[in-house]
């Protein structure tokens, strides 16, 4: 990965950084609360993302990232204008194994590492886990969708009874992926998906059905 930045390439960050980065934050807890709803950023929070990334998990990192949050791209982010972007913007260290990573940006259909790749925590400090953002096609909590693949059921703390979330795009063995991430409680990462301006949590504390 090159060292050397075109700054004139670089798209702005928030327009406003401390209000902008309090209401992400806002918002990020509050997903994780209410696992599987999908949430909505304000349109113009971020107008110029990276290409290749998402408004709304570019927004999340950029709330999230500093200079102590190494930070693994997947295939087809290390060496482009997102790496070069998130550096810039919040100091974030890129490292090449996802056993290093805090955070992970990768697409929905990645196979490049799974859920136990990445860092696990422990259970003196669960914490000290990665958290990713997964960009995806779309988000839904419509039911009627539920036919198609990324369709799924979930129940867990945070959830009166039962919600339901697609996620077009979304890795076919991930229900299964997520099944063995939620029994090593309370190791194990949480996950953000994100489409346009929309993402939903999912808490490794939640019951996922396919």
């Amino acid at each position: 990965m090159s060292a050397v930045v075109d700054l004139s390439r670089l798209a702005p960050g928030f327009a406003q950084p401390a209000l902008d980065s309090q209401t992400v934050f806002r918002t990020c807890l509050d997903a994780l609360a209410d696992p599987g709803r999908v949430k909505h950023l304000a349109g113009g929070i971020l107008e110029s993302p990276p290409a290749g990334a998402s408004p709304a998990a570019v927004a999340v990192l950029l709330a999230l990232l500093d200079q102590d949050t190494p930070l693994w791209l997947g295939e087809g982010l290390r060496d482009g204008d997102v790496a070069a972007y998130l550096r810039f913007h919040t100091g974030c260290p890129i490292v090449r194994s996802p056993a290093e990573a805090g955070f992970a940006l990768l697409a929905g259909g990645d196979e490049a590492a799974s859920l136990s790749d990445f860092m696990q925590g422990s259970e003196t400090f669960p914490d000290r886990s990665a958290t990713l953002v997964v960009q995806c096609d779309g988000l839904s909590n419509t039911r009627d969708a539920m036919d198609g693949a990324g369709g799924w059921r979930l129940t867990g703390p945070g959830i009166r009874e039962q919600a339901w979330l697609q996620v077009a795009g979304a890795r076919a063995d991930f229900p299964r992926q997520w099944a063995s991430n939620r029994k090593c409680f309370p190791c194990g990462v949480d996950v953000f998906f994100a489409s346009g301006l929309s993402l939903a949590g999912l808490p490794r504390t939640t019951r996922l059905e396919a």
